[in-house]
């Protein structure tokens, strides 16, 4: 079965039922039908007990490598062994899900239901998140052109963007206030995608309510004719927008095929942005459950370097153990396989990209942590190229464990998750940032990228430069770095796979996110408004006169 039909033939637990798992009663949560809920942020302790898993992976291919699936199952396969477990995820975006990834509930039978809501608009966070970010958008435009309680803002100085949760190449570049003069001043604009807006990425960060508008108050926007910075909170606009997103702060309640407890909550993309669910939805998991799994996007040189540098210190949080979800099929594809051949058996090519694994592996031991290898195991793999992984971790002392969690949900998790629990047993966690947060960022740009992706150099552009001179007369070079990279290699370059050597990373640019607490470092051709494939994952989407979805995966 595909995996919309596995989650419509489940049979779910109505939401109470799901909340009593977690100690919860019907008061305690804020119910969306029977079966979502919002949780209130008063459930959150101040030194939560928990312990947290945080699984990541090897440079994916185009379709993943599973994380969102391999949470899930390990989650279950945790609650199959007698623990009390909770996975804490990202909500999906509508740009993958129409696009060409597809939807980000897990998978066969390793899935968050309602897996049609959680996909399409779920309980509106996107939407109030996009609102939030679009008042400002107005805001700004509004007081340039005010005649009273203009501040001055110069329009060729506004880095702000307005966001849509859709990808839309056409909209990167716009111009607003064609028409005259009512219309607003002329100026070249954009759009980004919504989970790469600043307020997604503070949303995620925040700690709480007033925390929240503490840094929707410090977005900058840009400067005044006379070069005086212009903060969000100069436009009184904090307020408003904390208002809207009154309910998306909270995190959501779902669950997975088997009952199992899921918090979902914030959504943004690991390429572009921090790419970890909300401090607060983590939190609650800790809070909760002995157990808290939870993933960080794309591979660990990007969402798992990110949730270490970024999520951890803000959060004062730290994993218990690492997951690093390996594929038989981007092993192969490490290995030289063309993607048309990934499902022919080779033994020789997944050794031969057995280096990517290697590096990553080596890139969670530098920040103090001991991983364990989970291989997503696909149909079409054979015992021998599995086999061949396990081996080849075993000489560098790592353990690696099949698991058929897409086939097998929980039942197939449990020896994952076994070995999880042997792991955190055995160590107690010693992690340690990669840099200092003080260190000038060009420094700690070049930590990233020699130490995490094997870079030999930094480039910076014209306009990264000009960015750097700007990011230290706003006194803003104490904050960590979000780097915007390729998923698909070490590189910025997509078509260098496996390991690659002797490069440089180029930095075309770098953006202030000064409310959500980090400077992001565009490099290669990253774009923060992806655009649609040839054929769109929306070209198999459809709904019956009874209401009744297909084409979902």
């Amino acid at each position: 079965m595909t995996d919309i039909e596995i989650a419509r033939a489940a049979k779910p637990l109505h939401i109470r039922d799901v909340a009593a798992k977690l100690q919860l009663s019907e008061t305690d949560y804020i119910p969306y039908g029977h079966d979502k809920a919002k949780l209130p942020l008063h459930h959150i302790q101040e030194a939560p007990q928990g312990k947290l898993i945080l699984v990541t992976a090897i440079s994916p291919t185009p379709a993943g490598e599973g994380k969102t699936t391999v949470s899930i199952g390990l989650t279950q396969g945790l609650a199959k062994i007698g623990k009390k477990a909770v996975a804490v995820l990202r909500e999906p975006s509508l740009g993958p899900v129409f696009g060409m990834k597809g939807g980000a509930a897990g998978g066969g039978y390793s899935q968050v239901i309602p897996m049609e809501d959680i996909n399409l608009h779920f309980t509106g966070d996107f939407a109030a998140i996009e609102k939030a970010n679009n008042l400002l958008s107005a805001l700004i435009d509004n007081n340039i052109q005010a005649r009273s309680g203009n501040l001055g803002i110069d329009p060729r100085s506004v880095t702000w963007k307005r966001v849509m949760d859709m990808n839309d190449r056409a909209l990167r570049n716009i111009i607003v206030g064609i028409g005259g003069s009512a219309n607003g001043m002329m100026r070249q604009t954009g759009f980004d995608i919504t989970a790469a807006s600043e307020v997604m990425a503070i949303l995620c960060l925040a700690s709480d309510r007033e925390d929240l508008k503490r840094r929707l108050g410090n977005i900058f926007i840009g400067y005044t004719y006379d070069k005086r910075p212009v903060f969000a909170k100069d436009l009184q606009a904090e307020g408003a927008m904390a208002t809207l997103l009154k309910d998306a702060i909270l995190p959501n309640l779902v669950q997975t095929l088997e009952g199992v407890p899921a918090i979902l909550h914030g959504g943004p993309f690991a390429n572009i942005a921090q790419g970890t669910n909300s401090i607060i939805a983590t939190k609650m998991g800790l809070s909760l459950a002995d157990y808290s799994v939870t993933e960080a996007g794309f591979g660990a040189d990007l969402g798992a370097e990110k949730f270490l540098n970024i999520k951890c210190p803000q959060a004062n949080i730290a994993p218990d153990a690492v997951v690093i979800v390996a594929t038989v099929r981007a092993l192969k594809f490490h290995g030289g396989v063309a993607k048309d051949q990934l499902n022919n058996p080779d033994v020789q090519a997944v050794k031969d990209g057995m280096n990517n694994l290697y590096k990553h592996i080596e890139n969670i031991q530098q920040f103090g942590l001991q991983p364990i290898v989970a291989i997503n195991a696909f149909v079409k793999d054979t015992e021998e190229e599995i086999q061949a992984i396990i081996d080849a971790c075993a000489t560098v002392k790592v353990r690696a464990i099949r698991a058929d969690i897409w086939a097998q949900g929980g039942e197939g998790g449990k020896a994952l998750a076994q070995g999880v629990i042997e792991l955190i047993e055995s160590q107690s966690s010693r992690f340690q940032k990669l840099y200092d947060h003080d260190l000038p960022i060009t420094q700690k740009i070049e930590t990233i990228a020699k130490r995490i992706y094997g870079a030999d150099s930094v480039q910076f552009g014209k306009d990264a430069e000009l960015a750097l001179r700007k990011i230290a007369q706003l006194n803003l070079e104490h904050l960590p770095v979000c780097m915007a990279k390729t998923q698909y290699s070490f590189s910025d370059d997509p078509k260098k796979v496996g390991r690659p050597t002797g490069f440089s990373i180029h930095v075309r640019d770098i953006e202030i996110a000064a409310g959500a607490g980090f400077v992001v470092a565009i490099t290669g051709e990253m774009m923060r408004m992806p655009g649609l494939p040839a054929v769109p994952a929306s070209n198999h989407i459809d709904i019956d006169k009874e209401g009744v979805i297909s084409g979902l995966f």
